[in-house]
Parts: structure tokens; sequence; C-alpha cells
């Protein structure tokens, strides 16, 4: 009998945890894939409808973490654990969930994270997400391996993006495709510090099992080099290049900071250690990430991380953060516990791969509400006025 309430005990805890992994998440319900945006309750539904709308191979590399996915499973599981504190009797009719990032004010602290190569997810990729990021006045940062050029997303945002950078195993390389993002307006430089020598995506590997179309109808005949077809890197000499850079030190970063007028953020930082040597080398704001499960497989979460990440920073540099983030108390959560502003990824990438233009806003729409909503419950009439007695359990 022991041994049976055990086992019944253990699938318990398996289901449970099951229905809280982010690639079984949207397929709760009645089992129906959401087809019009008026329907649409929450971001999780969209995951289901992307994975209709893009090709297998695609969508791999879009839901892969690394490993077993352990840290991609995390970063869910981790905000799960932290509680909220509502207070009671505030006046919060009024609610200003507005932002101030290294000198300009946004809407919303719900950002945009780089995701590279949008247009495999939808033909109006990065373009049609910067027009919904303008109808939002919401911040897009955009990838070094997007689909569309840097001038052209800034046009069709409105104003220029953050510019993410991954160094590439070419410094002279680097430095043109800096020129080129200064050049177009951008005012912010986001470097990725977290994959100095690849990754194993066994998921997307998975995936790609399932497509049988043929990757060179996509990606040529050589997939390394498809990822420098990228409209950053026309006229670039990109002959053995590869999209990381094993040497990559706070050297480079000194580098950097000479190479350009652009504002330089680090995006990859988990650790104290590190988020002290970001305030020592004058960089303007850290980004806490793992990559959303995908750099290594450290089993933790970014929000697990944040605490030390701001411990090192001091009480100047501010920090944002990624990871996981796919509710409107999860966005109040990181706020609480000190984020400046949280930054989606996949998310917004369902929507687009499912919708188009029209399936971000809606994204972006739908996570506004909810945090605007959970704001007013727990009594915050401000970002100020989200703090860390708002928030229990971590």
């Amino acid at each position: 009998m022991t041994g049976a309430m055990g086992s019944a005990a253990s699938r318990r805890r398996f289901l449970h945890l099951l229905a809280g992994s982010p690639l079984f998440a949207a397929g709760a319900g009645d089992g129906a894939v959401l087809s019009d945006l008026k329907d649409a309750l929450n971001v999780l539904e969209f995951e289901d409808a992307a994975r209709k709308a893009i090709p297998p191979a695609h969508f791999g590399y879009l839901s892969t973490g690394v490993d077993g996915d352990a840290t991609l499973r995390a970063n869910r599981e981790a905000l799960a654990r932290i509680q909220l504190r509502p207070r009671r009797l505030i006046d919060v009719s009024t609610v200003d969930t507005s932002v101030d990032l290294l000198g300009t004010k946004w809407d919303t602290p719900i950002l945009l994270a780089p995701v590279a190569n949008q247009g495999a997810f939808h033909a109006e990729g990065e373009a049609g997400v910067a027009r919904a990021a303008k109808q939002k006045r919401t911040l897009q940062i955009l990838s070094t391996f997007s689909s569309y050029s840097v001038e052209q997303v800034n046009r069709e945002g409105g104003r220029p993006v953050w510019f993410q950078l991954y160094p590439t195993s070419s410094l002279t390389v680097a430095e043109r495709v800096v020129q080129r993002a200064e050049a177009a307006g951008c005012p912010v430089l986001v470097l990725t510090t977290d994959i100095p020598a690849g990754r194993n995506p066994e998921t997307q590997k998975r995936f790609e099992r399932l497509d049988k179309r043929r990757c060179s109808s996509c990606h040529g005949d050589s997939m390394p080099a498809s990822s420098f077809r990228r409209p950053i890197f026309k006229g670039l000499d990109v002959a053995g290049l590869v999209p990381y850079n094993a040497t990559l030190t706070w050297g480079y970063v000194d580098r950097l900071r000479r190479m350009t007028k652009m504002k330089l953020v680090l995006k990859g930082i988990v650790t104290r250690e590190d988020a002290r040597l970001c305030r020592e080398h004058g960089v303007d704001a850290i980004v806490v990430s793992n990559h959303g499960g995908r750099a290594e497989e450290t089993g933790r979460a970014t929000i697990e991380s944040l605490s030390e990440v701001l411990d090192g920073a001091g009480s100047t540099l501010p920090v944002l953060i990624d990871g996981g983030f796919r509710r409107g108390t999860d966005i109040f959560k990181a706020l609480a516990l000190g984020a400046r502003a949280v930054a989606i990824g996949r998310p917004y990438v369902w929507g687009l791969g499912a919708f188009g233009q029209a399936g971000v806003e809606k994204i972006i729409d739908l996570l506004q509400a909810e945090f605007r909503l959970i704001m007013q419950q727990c009594g915050a009439r401000s970002l100020a006025e989200i703090t860390r007695q708002s928030v229990t359990g971590l």
C-alpha cells in the first residue's frame, strides 16, 4: 500500500511539473488552437498557434533550451515560487506603468528581447515587430542576425532600436557591424556574453527530425554560413566566421567602449562578480539573462540570479532581466525584486509566427493589461511603488 501511495504521489508530482512546463502550458484547456485574436485570453495560448503556423525545424529553434531543457523549465518554476502581498484600501484609479531606460521614457517596462531570424517565423519578421513596438510604445532590441536591416527596422518603428551584438569570431567584422548600427541611429549597444563557444540544443534537433523539407531551401548549402547572409553583414568578408567568440574578455568590453558612442549594455550577466566588473568597466546597464535557457544548463533561473547581480551592480547601474516571463504577475515579481524592466522573447515571437504584427500587439496588450491589474491589486500606482515588500517566497 505504501509503495502504491508513493507511486501515486510521484505521478501527481510529475503531472504537476508537466503542467507547468513552458512546452506544455499552452496546451492546457479544451485542446482548441487559438485561431482568432479576439478569443485570446493569455499569451500561453499563442504557443500552440505558433507551433501550427511555423515549420517544425524553425519552431524547434524557437522552443529549444540546451541539454535536457532544465534551465528553460527553471525560469518558469522559480517565478511560480514567488508569492505576492496585495495591499488594500489604496486609491488605484490612476496607474502609471511608464519607465525611464537610459534616458528614454517608455509606456511599459515590458520590452521585446532580441530574437534572431524572425523572418523564419513570419514574413513580416522584425519589421512587423517594429511596427507593433511603435503602436504600443515599447522598446525593441534588434538581433545581429535580424532578417531585416537595422535601417529598415528603425524606419518601421519610428525610432531607433537598441542593437544587440553577437561578437562573432572577428573583431574587424564586429567593429563594422557596430559602426553600421551607430550610423543608423541606434543609441544603445547590447553585447551578448553568454555563448562563448556554441551550445547543445537537443530539443531543436528533435524538432528538425520532424521537418521533411530540405534545409537548403531556407539556408543554402552551408548552415553556419547562412547566418551571415543577414543584411547587417552585406559587403563584409565573413568567410570562416562563426557567431561566437571564445576569446571574449573584459578587454573586448573596453574596446567596445572606445569603439562607439552608443551606451553599452551587457546581456547574460548572472553573478555578483561579473556585475561588479560591469560597473568597474563603465557598462551602462545589465541584462540578467540565461538566454532563455539556451546558453548553458545551469538549472538556475534568472529571477534567482537577480538579487546577487543587483548587489554587484550597486545602486546606480540599471539591471534588466529576461527568462521565462509569461504573465503580468511575473513582470510585477521581477520589478518588486529590483529589476528596472523585463524583456520577453518567445511570447512575442509566438504572436508574430501565428498572426504577424497583430499577434505581437496582442501579446503586449495582454501582458500590459495583466501587469496593470496586478499593480492595482497590490496597491502600486507607479513602478516606484512596486517594492521588495510586495513579494515573498524567494
